[in-house]
């Protein structure tokens, strides 16, 4: 008797890059445009999908099931990502970031006037739509909701957490994190980071955790550490650090960042929780910082802001094996992983009450081939927990 096992792969099937382009505040014109491209790992090759004609900067973007979302200046867009197609638009004022749940798309806001530099209020900083036409759907209000304006959100457990800085409004920056029971779509609960938590800048999550790194005033820079089943949290003052952080991701179980202006990246590991990063000797000043847990590969961008855009790849080793050209200010780099099937076969006895373990991890399809079996019948299979199936 033998047993067929479809196991699961999971590999990067293209990687798209949201280019930020050229905007010159003074002159209120538009120098680079923000342009979406498409870099394939297999070929190695890079093209321009898009243009966003009108926009003068882009801040976000995420793939979910076949779809593209990205968020350009005022607007959120929708894209098919396998013909690349744009399908829809939606009016979005102070749109920033993006995070999904089941069928709704949810957007942080905020944003400044570029001529008086103050920060533009807006009755909501939290807003949720239909994605699948981009329709509105709800909003908090700042009775309701978040008080302030709203930058990363991620997705746990039907909960959403959401980091409130403030960013738009100079010296009056604010370390919360929001926390939205889903089911209900209400707002529990606010997580104050403390004195040395605000301006959160990134939003990372691994297990029961959600990290955030921290701008402070910009006189320095910090790792906060929530633990999402009490609430609680526990925040790091990095050593010897004037100025805020540049950019920085989740690369296992470190996490490495830049610090504003530098040209060196540091690992900060969020068990041991240092006071201080470990230097890598990646020696450039990079834009953005995107980790493949597929094939455990750094993709970091350079830029001058205003000519062009580059995307370097490092491995493991944090050594560059490919770069490539892209738009002017690479700011977002997002994976769209695939998942295909392939037979895995082994050829076993068929006794009562057999238990195969440690087949397959987590999913799998089992078909039994009992042409070489005394049974008679084909055995019911009984899922245990992952790995462990038991046949009677």
């Amino acid at each position: 008797m033998s047993l067929h096992v479809l196991s699961q792969n999971v590999s990067v099937q293209q990687v798209f890059v949201l280019n930020e382009g050229y905007f010159d505040y003074t002159n209120n014109q538009i120098g680079e445009p923000v342009t979406l491209g498409v870099y394939d790992p297999n070929s190695q090759t890079y093209q321009v999908l898009d243009t966003i004609i009108g926009a003068r900067f882009a801040s976000d973007m995420l793939v979910d099931d076949n779809y593209l979302y990205v968020a350009a200046d005022n607007k959120l867009y929708k894209y098919n990502k396998n013909t690349y197609n744009l399908i829809s638009s939606q009016q979005i004022n102070g749109i920033r970031n993006l995070a999904i749940w089941n069928d709704k798309i949810i957007v942080t806001r905020g944003d400044y006037d570029n001529v008086t530099y103050a920060p533009i209020l807006y009755n909501s900083y939290l807003q949720v739509y239909n994605k699948n036409d981009l329709s509105f759907y709800l909003e908090f209000d700042t009775v309701n909701g978040p008080k302030w304006s709203t930058q990363n959100l991620l997705v746990k457990d039907n909960n959403l957490y959401v980091a409130i800085n403030n960013a738009y409004e100079w010296g009056n920056y604010k370390g919360i994190i929001g926390v939205v029971d889903l089911n209900s779509f209400s707002y529990t609960t606010e997580i104050d980071l403390g004195a040395n938590g605000i301006n959160p800048d990134n939003m990372m999550i691994k297990g029961d955790y959600v990290y955030t790194v921290n701008n402070k005033d910009w006189s320095g820079s910090s790792i906060s550490k929530v633990d999402l089943l009490s609430n609680t949290h526990v925040t790091t003052n990095l050593a010897l650090v004037s100025t805020g952080c540049g950019t920085s991701c989740l690369r296992d179980d470190k996490i490495n960042y830049q610090l504003s202006g530098d040209v060196s990246v540091y690992e900060w590991d969020v068990n041991s929780t240092p006071s201080t990063g470990s230097a890598l000797p990646l020696n450039n000043n990079f834009y953005e910082l995107a980790f493949d847990n597929v094939n455990n590969l750094l993709y970091a961008s350079t830029t001058d802001y205003f000519s062009y855009g580059n995307v370097n790849i490092y491995d493991a080793n944090n050594i560059l094996i490919h770069s490539f050209s892209t738009g002017v200010s690479p700011g977002r780099i997002v994976f769209d992983n695939v998942t295909s099937s392939s037979p895995v076969s082994c050829a076993i006895s068929a006794p009562t009450n057999l238990s195969v373990t440690n087949i397959i991890q987590n999913r799998a399809t089992i078909n039994w081939d009992n042409m070489n079996s005394s049974t008679s019948q084909l055995p019911v299979a009984h899922y245990v927990n992952a790995g462990n199936y038991y046949y009677n």
